[in-house]
């Protein structure tokens, strides 16, 4: 099998380079936008590219972990997010392999109090959310045979992140303050690294849309509590209102994430989410 991982330098695809290794009957190919040691350099918006690259290497799986994630950017210039998060992904669920893309909670308006499920209504209320929404829409389109995974609150010791942007400002600051009234559930990259390959190197590919976060559930003020506890970084948390935070866009204020269908499924054990927390900060 060869599996060919888009966005191979973000969290999620620096995580599953960690965990990859060539075997006999397993191959790897990582691609991004700008070559780099053991990363070919890859568009996913050139369809002749991402064509060429694919049946050159014979591609029979490819993971998706590429978007534009930036939520306040992507008001500014939905057309980029667009052509990166459902453009690009028409064009890779057409490439006649099976498909993995990464999706996101944010295709959800936010606004309610009970984990979401695959099947509740998506109402997403930022130009990221719809860009992504339309991804899903554009791939289950050319391919119904994907899996599509909705993640939130990714964090890992790689790129720009919550963790990594509170234990800097807990070392400069006396006092943060962070949002409460804001409910998710923080998602250490490498778990859902685990979950991915534990799905793509098993026998039992099931086609659908699947929600994928730690376990359990916390407040942006309490992640930072938890977070500089267990870094032993000592820095004052002040809990605020949303209203009290200058947000460019608006953030949902429930983004936890109903996992019973992906755990069923694959027969996945999920970890809890200071767990993650814990593994991410001894990996940094």
């Amino acid at each position: 099998m060869n599996i060919l991982v888009t966005g191979a330098k973000g969290q999620l695809g620096t995580e599953l380079r960690l965990r990859t290794r060539e075997t006999e009957n397993r191959h790897w190919i990582f691609a991004d936008i700008i070559a780099d040691e053991g990363i070919v350099p890859l568009d996913i918006t050139d369809e002749a590219a991402v064509r060429r690259l694919v049946e050159e290497n014979r591609i029979d799986l490819i993971i998706n972990c590429a978007a534009y994630t930036n939520v306040d950017r992507a008001e500014e210039d939905e057309a980029t997010a667009e052509r990166l998060n459902a453009d690009a992904v028409r064009i890779l669920g057409s490439m006649q392999t099976r498909i993995l893309h990464i999706s996101t909670d944010y295709v959800f308006s936010g606004e309610g109090w009970i984990p979401c499920r695959e099947d509740d209504p998506v109402a997403p209320r930022t130009a990221y959310g719809r860009t992504k929404l339309h991804g899903e829409e554009a791939l289950l389109q050319v391919n119904p045979d994907a899996i599509i995974i909705r993640t939130a609150w990714l964090y890992s010791p790689y790129g720009n992140n919550f963790v990594k942007t509170m234990l800097k400002y807990g070392k400069e600051r006396d006092k943060l303050t962070v949002v409460y009234d804001q409910v998710g559930t923080p998602t250490y990259a490498g778990d859902l690294a685990e979950a991915i390959l534990t799905i793509v190197t098993g026998e039992n590919w099931q086609a659908g849309i699947y929600h994928f976060t730690n376990e359990g559930v916390c407040s942006w003020y309490d992640f930072t509590i938890e977070i500089l506890r267990q870094a032993g970084v000592q820095c004052r948390v002040e809990p605020i209102l949303s209203s009290q935070y200058a947000y460019k866009t608006p953030r949902p204020h429930y983004s936890v994430l109903d996992k019973a269908k992906i755990r069923s499924t694959f027969s996945l054990t999920i970890p809890y989410w200071t767990d993650g927390l814990s593994r991410c900060l001894k990996a940094m």
